[in-house]
């Protein structure tokens, strides 16, 4: 059984964040390219990653040998600006010569149970996945893993229902996708993450403190700090 490692890692701000999860991230492609010869990276939608992709877009890489996964998305027409993929494309694939078939998106535009099950049969060719970039939510959710909500332990992917933030439908990686990962940054800024981390320090059962992967690196600034 591989030994799980969990890092916290404390930066001034989420610009010094996203500088170091680049960095990151460009290490785990060389890596990854070094030894298998592909990088399979997973996103997460928000600002910091936002301002991450921004970053990278700024680095010449062999882009042929990416592949670009998407950790969870909304359920809305697919050139939603509200979409992660939409994000994604204007923030980082616009920006770079990217390989079109290299970008997997969710087609959660056709609703939770068609985009998980389309979705879990898609990267089932490509896990185990190089890094994950998670965020974290003010209820210690991750991706759109939300605390209170039961989801079959054995799957990929999960349709989301009755999600607590906007809008209500989503398609998910599952935790034991997610765990399977190689790598796993989760980012987590601002004061208003303060409450969720505290939790996740004490133990609570929140959806973020479920993630085990062999290597898991949390990166929080100052405000997240309790």
């Amino acid at each position: 059984m591989t030994e799980l490692s969990q890092q916290w890692l404390q930066f001034n701000n989420a610009e010094a964040i996203a500088h170091a999860a680049v960095h990151r991230i460009l290490l785990k492609a060389q890596e990854s390219i070094s030894h298998r010869g592909v990088f399979k990276l997973v996103l997460a939608g928000g600002t910091t990653p936002k301002r991450i992709y921004e970053l990278l877009s700024d680095h010449q890489q062999e882009w042929s040998k990416w592949h670009l996964f998407i950790g969870d998305e909304r359920c809305l027409d697919n050139n939603d600006p509200e979409r992660n993929s939409v994000m994604i494309k204007q923030s980082l694939l616009d920006k770079i010569n990217f390989p079109e078939e290299n970008f997997h998106p969710i087609n959660a535009q056709l609703g939770p149970e068609k985009g998980a099950s389309e979705y879990a049969e898609l990267i089932s060719t490509f896990l185990p996945f190089d890094l994950i970039l998670l965020g974290i939510g003010e209820d210690g959710h991750t991706a759109s893993l939300f605390p209170g909500h039961q989801h079959d332990e054995s799957q990929l992917t999960h349709a989301v229902y009755n999600s607590p933030k906007a809008p209500p439908e989503r398609v998910t990686l599952s935790k034991k996708t997610i765990s399977q990962s190689a790598e796993v940054i989760i980012l987590v800024t601002g004061k208003n993450k303060q409450s969720a981390v505290q939790q996740w320090q004490q133990g609570e059962p929140l959806p973020v403190v479920q993630i085990q992967a062999a290597r898991v690196s949390v990166l929080i600034d100052d405000d997240a700090q309790p």
